[in-house]
């Protein structure tokens, strides 16, 4: 799904159509059908400078790139793609459902200065509906009677239109809502898992267990157990434990008489020469150096590495 770099990406009211007179402050209503199936499903590289869309993928799905990010289309899901973003779709054969192109100024007008009804539509997103709490019907319903009163010229058009846009917006409103909560759960998850960790790590990390110890008594898996410290602090389980034990050897190396061997056995190394490797290796110079550096007079006195 690469986008052409040789040409101008063109822009277009409707993809195909130059800018079009008709109802450019108003909104354009379609089956997805109409116009995928006509170029083969495949909806080439465009932007809507003063336009943003709504797609109802209700039967088949697909896949969306939207400023070079890609997609998935799953079925029973509505796609966001903001005003002036360039995009590109592959839908697969007889996808179905209902395109909405909406002039930003209309959007902003039918959401009457509620910004959590407009910053929904900023964010280019897919939103699959299933779990979401959302009801699959209702939104079916909101758009299929939008292409329905869009096709009439019945009395009273534009405003039954804009009931059911709006209806479609409050959907994306609370789907981006269950999604951020979604995601506001694993960061706190995540902040749970380093905690207890880290609780775990103060009276075990001078016996060198392994992470699947810890992992055990988290309840999660070491793998889990890797990825929420990687989440919350940008290191792994393993480099929090090297940290503490490196930590504690500094202490022990300026404020206790012991030799550099009998800390690493205090630490849990059995051979005082891997510890001194260990340390040099994160705190760039041996113990017995980083002693003579840091150390008090009697520490010094204690013994060399």
């Amino acid at each position: 799904m690469a986008q052409s770099k040789t040409a101008a990406i063109p822009r277009y009211y409707l993809y195909g159509d130059q800018v079009n007179d008709v109802e450019l402050n108003f909104l354009h209503v379609e089956p997805i059908h109409e116009r995928s199936g006509a170029h083969d499903w495949i909806i080439r590289a465009h932007a809507h400078p003063d336009h943003l869309q709504i797609l109802w993928v209700e039967h088949g799905g697909g896949e969306i790139l939207i400023e070079a990010q890609k997609y998935d289309i799953p079925t029973g899901s509505i796609v966001i793609v903001p005003a002036a973003m360039v995009h590109e779709i592959r839908f697969s054969p007889s996808t179905d459902g209902i395109a909405v192109t909406a002039a930003s100024a209309y959007a902003v007008s039918v959401t009457e200065g509620d910004k959590r009804l407009m910053e929904a539509l900023l964010t280019p997103q897919v939103y699959p509906i299933s779990d979401t709490g959302v009801s699959v019907e209702a939104v079916a319903d909101a758009f299929e009677w939008m292409n329905r009163e869009y096709v009439w010229s019945a009395p009273g058009r534009r405003t039954v239109i804009k009931a059911h846009f709006l209806r479609v917006l409050v959907a994306i409103m609370r789907l981006r809502s269950v999604q951020t909560s979604a995601m506001t759960s694993a960061r706190d998850r995540n902040y749970d898992i380093l905690m207890r960790y880290k609780e775990l790590l103060e009276p075990n990390f001078r016996q060198q267990k392994a992470m699947d110890y810890y992992a055990g008594q988290i309840g999660v898996s070491a793998q889990r157990l890797n990825q929420a410290c990687k989440a919350r602090t940008g290191k792994t389980a393993s480099e929090l434990l090297h940290e503490r034990t490196i930590i504690e050897a500094k202490r022990c190396l300026v404020y206790m008489e012991m030799t550099v061997a009998e800390i690493g056995y205090e630490l849990g190394f059995d051979d005082p020469a891997y510890f001194s490797r260990f340390f040099s290796q994160r705190v760039g110079q041996p113990p017995g150096a980083y002693r003579d550096c840091h150390g008090t007079g009697d520490g010094q006195a204690a013994g060399a590495g």
